[in-house]
Formats: C-alpha cells, structure tokens, sequence
C-alpha cells in the first residue's frame, strides 16, 4: 500500500518539487496551516454544534445551527485538502508514509469527518434524536483525534 501511494502521488510531488520551494515551507507550511484550521475552524465547529444542542434560546439555537453547517464542511474539506498536502510534503522530503502515528491520526480523522458528514447529509435518519447525539459525540472525537494528530505532527516535524 505504501508503494502505491508514493507511486501515485510522486509525480504531483515531483511538480511541486519544480517550483523550488523552500525547505521551510516544504517543512512547516502543512503543520502550518492544519493547525489554524484544527485549532480555530475545529474549536469553532465544536462550539458551534455544542451551542445548538445545549443552549435553549430559539435564536442562538438557530444561530449557531446556522454558524455550524456552514464552518463544518469547509473544515472538512480543508482537513481533506491538508491531509494530502501532508502526504505530498513527506514525500518531497523523501520521508516514509505509513511508519507514522500522525498518518493513522490522520486517516482516522478523516473517516470520522467523512461518517460524520454521512450522517448530516441524510438528515440525522429523519431527524432521529439517537443520530444528532452520534453525530455530536464523532465530533468530538474527531476533534480530539485532531488536538493528538496536530502533537504527534510536532513531534514528526521536529524529528525530521
């Protein structure tokens, strides 16, 4: 498997490789930018989605109904954006891929934004009250498995 995603995504390595970008960037721009969209876009996504559930104002329900529909797929999709960025920034450095713990956080994150979108886009099953309470409760543990995948991303860059 590891052989087969370096293969595919080597030439697209190889195209950014060309535009001589420097180390540092190459580095630290990945860590970067998923740590302002992990800590600011998922601490506001959590906030959000808690707000709705716990608050019982009509208005602020709305309101941050509202907020999280539209800041959470956005995450999502800059998550997904990112977690390629970071695999194509292991690659132009000539690091292994799937020997980390910040790769499998990573995926793992991933998968639960993916199943946790899954849900909301059905509409909760027809706004059953057990699948608002899954989908809060993935989230959250997406946005932890994010707070640990950001340490062990540390970790990873200050040791190559």
């Amino acid at each position: 498997m590891k052989e087969t995603i370096r293969e595919i995504l080597q030439p697209i390595a190889d195209i950014f490789s060309g535009f001589n970008t420097p180390e540092v960037v190459v580095h630290w721009g990945h860590p970067f930018f998923m740590g302002i969209v992990i800590f600011f876009m998922g601490s506001a996504v959590a906030v959000t989605g808690w707000r709705s559930r716990l608050l019982t104002t009509e208005g602020e329900v709305a309101e941050n109904k509202m907020n999280h529909r539209k800041i959470a797929p956005l995450m999502t999709l800059f998550v997904t954006l990112g977690y390629s960025g970071g695999l194509l920034s292991l690659i132009m450095q000539g690091e292994p891929i799937l020997s980390s713990p910040h790769f499998w956080t990573g995926s793992l994150v991933i998968g639960l934004l993916g199943l946790n979108g899954l849900i909301s886009i059905t509409g909760f099953g027809g706004n059953k009250d057990s699948l608002r309470t899954a989908h809060a409760y993935l989230g959250s543990v997406a946005v932890t498995v994010m707070v640990i995948h950001a340490i062990l991303g540390l970790k990873l860059g200050l040791s190559i």
